[in-house]
């Protein structure tokens, strides 16, 4: 017998013991009609974890595509990797197909994708390998942020900036949802109860022993981003209120020091008119100083709706998706060899 044979033969008959084992990584990739890309995706995706030479797999999250992406995603198929596919029933947007993905995965370490292959895959042997040297979150950074305007890379710049500001766990400036993280780190993730989801956040919260790895972001592949700039907003904002009460103090000090020098520019035109006799000033003033009081108010009703929206949406605890549809795949290799 072979050396090869015999490796097939002692495969075949531990298959049983194989298919319970933990999975060494899961890879997560959500995605929202994207059918020319998912090939290349699978495939390069594949290579990367066929160097790992380990049991992987792969779990691709279907965010209410509109066109052929599941038919296509769930005929994938791995001779030595697990393919699962899952389904939600519409569009809950990215945080909730992320946080369906943790919620499923099996490895021993879960590296977040995204299937537009902007973050490239390559960098996947890497990241483990930081893992398997005592990293428990890998974050991926990006060098160049190739492919968006100067307008987006600013407005990128300054959230970052005033969010490491604001909140109690700062984030690692242009570091978007592709890191890699232990299986500890997820279970802790899965435990968060919160239902409006910023995830680059919560996957900042835990903590834990970190590093900070490079890389160039790669343009689009194919297809166009599903983040415009209303959606880019929609999301700041729910980052900002989801980490800090800080607007809602600042809030309160801009009230208190509008009150302040309300009180003092009126005992101003009280002495100048009682005691020296000056006639007050005419409309013009008053108009803009009731404007400017207004839209300090305005504003401050606001960032208080904006909380109070959140606590609305956190009352009702209506579940963050709904999973339609799952298939799995198992490595062809060992349904062959479990056949002969």
């Amino acid at each position: 017998m072979s050396a090869v044979a015999y490796q097939h033969f002692v495969h075949a008959k531990t298959n049983d013991k194989v298919e319970k084992q933990a999975p060494l990584v899961s890879v997560i990739i959500p995605f929202l009609n994207e059918r020319d890309v998912l090939e290349q995706c699978h495939q390069r995706v594949c290579n990367a974890l066929s160097a790992l030479h380990q049991l992987c797999e792969i779990v691709y999250v279907d965010d209410g595509s509109q066109d052929a992406s599941w038919q296509l995603v769930s005929q994938f198929q791995h001779p030595t990797h697990s393919i699962r596919s899952l389904r939600l029933s519409r569009n809950f947007g990215k945080e909730a197909a992320l946080s369906a993905g943790l919620k499923s995965a099996l490895g021993q370490c879960v590296i977040l994708l995204d299937a537009d292959l902007q973050d490239p895959p390559e960098c996947i042997p890497d990241m483990v390998k930081a893992w398997q040297q005592g990293a428990q979150v890998v974050e991926m950074q990006r060098r160049e942020r190739h492919g968006e305007n100067w307008l987006k890379r600013t407005t990128a710049h300054c959230f970052y900036r005033f969010m490491s500001y604001i909140s109690d766990s700062p984030i690692t400036e242009n570091v978007g949802d592709f890191r890699l993280m232990d299986k500890k780190v997820v279970e802790v993730i899965n435990t968060l109860p919160e239902r409006t989801r910023f995830m680059k956040g919560l996957l900042a919260w835990p903590g834990f022993t970190r590093q900070v790895m490079t890389f160039d972001r790669d343009p689009r592949l194919a297809g166009k981003t599903k983040w415009n700039y209303p959606k880019l907003i929609h999301l700041a904002l729910e980052g900002i209120t989801s980490f800090s009460t800080k607007p809602l103090r600042w809030a309160t000090l801009a009230g208190l020091t509008t009150s302040f020098f309300t009180f003092v520019m009126a005992m101003v035109v009280l002495t100048k008119t009682l005691v020296w006799g000056e006639p007050v000033v005419g409309y013009p003033s008053t108009v803009l100083i009731i404007l400017f009081l207004g839209g300090i108010q305005l504003l401050s009703i606001g960032v208080l709706g904006e909380y109070v929206g959140r606590l609305f949406i956190e009352s009702k605890q209506r579940p963050l998706y709904v999973l339609m549809e799952e298939t799995t795949s198992e490595p062809t290799f060992a349904q062959s060899e479990t056949t002969r």
